[in-house]
């Protein structure tokens, strides 16, 4: 079962794309799983492998900007605090 977002600003239009379990997309986001785990709900790109769910590492950026509250974790706590050019970018 895979589900799809849409993005105008951004095309999802990876060849190999890099899938996250739940507790590996919390990490990368500053959140906790509980958040994650409700996002698979709202709009995620994900799939399931075994009993286990695999979140699209691009959908979960997209999702995590467009929240304000989730953006400033994703860049404190989250792979933001690694990437300084995240600073001034709106997405």
């Amino acid at each position: 079962m895979e589900k799809h977002i849409n993005s105008p600003k951004i095309k999802n239009t990876a060849v190999n794309p890099i899938w996250l379990s739940v507790s590996e997309a919390a990490k990368v986001g500053g959140v906790q799983t509980k958040t994650i785990r409700r996002a698979i709900k709202k709009e995620l790109k994900f799939k399931v492998k075994g009993n286990r769910y695999l979140i699209n590492l691009t959908s979960l950026i997209i999702y995590l900007h467009r929240n304000t509250k989730l953006e400033n974790k994703l860049k404190e706590n989250g792979l933001g605090q690694y990437v300084k050019e995240w600073q001034n970018i709106n997405f």
